[in-house]
Parts: structure tokens; C-alpha cells; sequence
């Protein structure tokens, strides 16, 4: 169990090193500077990050305090490995999905079983939500079911690791138009519609 909510950018690189056990395992455990790029990734990250290696140490620092991250001795080069599974207490399926949002923010339970396949392969969607509700339920939550947006089929999921999610208000009305914009496209549709009235009363054309 957590002792504190992680900042961003502890989450980004304890998700980093577990994404590049899988994904790049010749490479792992990963040096400082492995770690810095994949934390300054410019694919399959949200959001974008651009950190130093000066500050990907620190924060290693930190969560190696935790108990999250370990140092490998016996190389030349100092690496890094995580220690997620057990320092949070969750299985490798439900590891593979908190690193995914961790990633890429907030998903559905069909984007997370896609984007986890070289973490974990999921049977179907439903596997996928069962861990999600898992982690949902648990003392200390570790993700929650965001409200649906408006137009959206499925509603997104997100992790608690870094304290509660801003807004459940917020998160519902991403993609809604601000009041602003709705009254400025209000009065460019009445322009339009005034010119289409003058245009049709030249040519003799009732509207």
C-alpha cells in the first residue's frame, strides 16, 4: 500500500520501467539516460514530458525510498528495475494496467486491453474491467470509472496513484464547448442565416 500519492513524474518512471521490461527486455534494467527517453517519449505518452536526467534521478531516489524502484549493482553502468508488483500489492495483470494509464491517461477497458497487450494479454474486454473494478473497490482505490463524456459510447477509466482525479465534473465535460464558444457559433449561424434571407429576398426566393 502507498504510504503518499505519487507526483507525475514518479508515476511516469515507475510506469516507464515497467513498460521497457517488456517491451525492450535486452535493454532492462534501464540506465539513467534509457530512462530519461522513455520518460521524454514522444509516442504513447500523455502528457508529453520533457525531464532531465538530473530530475529522473532524483525522483528514482524517491521512489526507491518507497520501495517501488531498486538499484542493480554488477554493471558498469548503474541501472534501474521497478519493484511495483509487490511494493504496490497488485498482480502483474493489474500491474499492466495501471502502468498503461499511468502512460497514456485516462482510457476505456477496450483501448487498456489493447494497449496492455505486451504487458499483459487479456482474454476479452470484460476481463479487462473486472481487474479495473478490482482495483476500484479496494481500501485504498487505485483507479476509478470516470463519468461518460457526452457523445462517448464507453467511459474511461484512470488511476488514483497520484490523489484523486481533478474533476469528476471536469472529466465528464471534456469535449463539451465552453459557454463562450457556444454563444460565438450561436451568433455566426444567426449571421449566416440573415445572409441567406438577404441573398434569397435579391433573387426573389422565399427562405
Amino acid at each position: 500500500m502507498l504510504k503518499r500519492d505519487l507526483t507525475p513524474l514518479e508515476a511516469r518512471v515507475l510506469a516507464v520501467l515497467v513498460e521497457k521490461e517488456s517491451t525492450v527486455p535486452d535493454s532492462y534494467p534501464l540506465s539513467a539516460n534509457a530512462l530519461t527517453a522513455g520518460c521524454n517519449q514522444k509516442t504513447a505518452r500523455d502528457p508529453v514530458m520533457d525531464v532531465s536526467e538530473a530530475e529522473v534521478l532524483a525522483t528514482v531516489e524517491e521512489l526507491k525510498a518507497l520501495h517501488l524502484v531498486n538499484t542493480v549493482s554488477g554493471s558498469r553502468v548503474v541501472r534501474y528495475e521497478h519493484n511495483f508488483a509487490r511494493g504496490m500489492g497488485v498482480p502483474g495483470a493489474a500491474m499492466a494496467l495501471l502502468t498503461q494509464l499511468m502512460l497514456r491517461g485516462p482510457q476505456t477497458a477496450a483501448e487498456l486491453r489493447q494497449n496492455t497487450e505486451r504487458l499483459h494479454r487479456f482474454a476479452d474486454v470484460s476481463s479487462v474491467e473486472g481487474f479495473l473494478e478490482e482495483l476500484s473497490e479496494r481500501e485504498q482505490p487505485m483507479a476509478v470509472k470516470l463519468p461518460k463524456a457526452p457523445g462517448a459510447r464507453e467511459a474511461r477509466w484512470a488511476h488514483l496513484l497520484c490523489g484523486p482525479v481533478a474533476s469528476f465534473e471536469q472529466a465528464a465535460a471534456v469535449g463539451q464547448p465552453r459557454d463562450e464558444e457556444i454563444a460565438l457559433l450561436r451568433a455566426e449561424v444567426a449571421a449566416l442565416r440573415s445572409l441567406v434571407n438577404r441573398i434569397a429576398a435579391d433573387l426573389g426566393i422565399t427562405p
